[in-house]
């Protein structure tokens, strides 16, 4: 949770990647398809393709267009800037590059970033920060986009479907982090970039009950019933760690963070309270998380509960168990 000590700014600011190019070594540079560069999934995919060379540098062309009271002269905000971030988490890599203003009211601005291939390894993140002087205090970030782009040099076709990994370890002989939860067949890890589900292939049999393809009626019945199960888990435990990201107004109004967090919220919080908005369904529980509304945070769980077994399809999961159960109890009988 974080709250700012100074007046940030609200409203949209919206930003997007016009396009890519790449370049091969001693080669000019090539423009990227645009299938490859994905506005509804948010993804710049330069992942290996016979389309296209091994090239060794990138450049992305961005947009970002502010509110107009950014740049009201009577407002709080001085010297007000642009800035895009390209972070990646298993390299380090952190590149940052500042718009230049395009228009004759200063609230368009475009900006070129440039990537080198060697300094990514796999999907790096990309958010627009507004930075400016507040109360004489240079670079002071007054917004960030709700927006986040993904860069993937692994993929070849931009897709968000791998915002969710799952890692086959064995507890009992692997890290020492890992051994003291030996007996749990998994664990879920929500301090990344992306959630990260340990499957535990110490657990007697459980490795190769999930990892199984096809199998006899039981076998079948009782993986899809356990993968609902770990699902709802997942559910439960990203929803708790995005509602500890949330950043507050000097108003006290929750904002909905970046990356996953935010698309898990706002997954989850129509199921929570179908009758509300989600801006004020977030309201509710950053109340109830603070100990400030009349539910408590402890009856929140059960909205929670139900949330994430609906988004894991734990209702319609078990139900066709019960009935593939009960068809197989009759094949036995007979």
């Amino acid at each position: 949770m974080k709250v700012y000590p100074y007046r940030r700014l609200s409203g949209n600011v919206s930003w997007r990647v016009e396009s890519a190019q790449l370049k091969a070594e001693g080669e000019p540079w090539e423009d990227v398809e645009s299938k490859y560069v994905s506005t509804v999934e948010r993804v710049v995919a330069l992942g290996p393709d016979e389309d296209r060379p091994d090239w060794v540098e990138a450049r992305l062309r961005l947009f970002a267009g502010l509110p107009a009271k950014a740049l009201d002269p009577t407002g709080p905000w001085q010297d007000v800037k642009v800035v895009a971030v390209l972070t990646e988490r298993a390299t380090n890599t952190r590149t940052a590059v500042e718009f230049s203003s395009v228009s004759v009211d200063d609230r368009e601005r475009t900006a070129e970033l440039y990537i080198h291939r060697c300094d990514l390894l796999d999907r790096a993140s990309l958010a627009v920060h507004v930075v400016a002087t507040v109360d004489g205090v240079p670079g002071r970030v007054i917004a960030t986009s709700d927006a986040e782009w993904f860069v993937d040099v692994v993929e070849a076709a931009p897709s968000l479907a791998r915002e969710l990994d799952v890692k086959m370890v064995g507890f009992a002989s692997g890290a020492s982090r890992l051994q003291r939860f030996k007996d749990s067949p998994w664990l879920v890890d929500t301090t990344g970039r992306i959630p990260v589900v340990r499957v535990n292939t110490d657990f007697d049999g459980l490795g190769d009950l999930i990892g199984a393809d096809g199998g006899n009626g039981a076998e079948k019945t009782v993986r899809e019933l356990l993968l609902a199960q770990m699902c709802s888990e997942v559910w439960t435990a990203v929803f708790h760690s995005a509602v500890g990201d949330l950043e507050i107004e000097e108003d006290g109004t929750p904002l909905f963070p970046h990356g996953w967090q935010g698309d898990v919220l706002r997954e989850m919080l129509p199921d929570m309270y179908p009758e509300r908005a989600p801006e004020d369904a977030l309201r509710e529980v950053h109340a109830a998380r603070a100990g400030v509304s009349a539910t408590g945070w402890g009856a929140l769980q059960s909205r929670i509960h139900f949330a994430a077994s609906r988004r894991a399809g734990i209702p319609r999961t078990l139900s066709t168990t019960i009935r593939d159960l009960e068809r197989l109890t009759q094949g036995d009988d007979a």
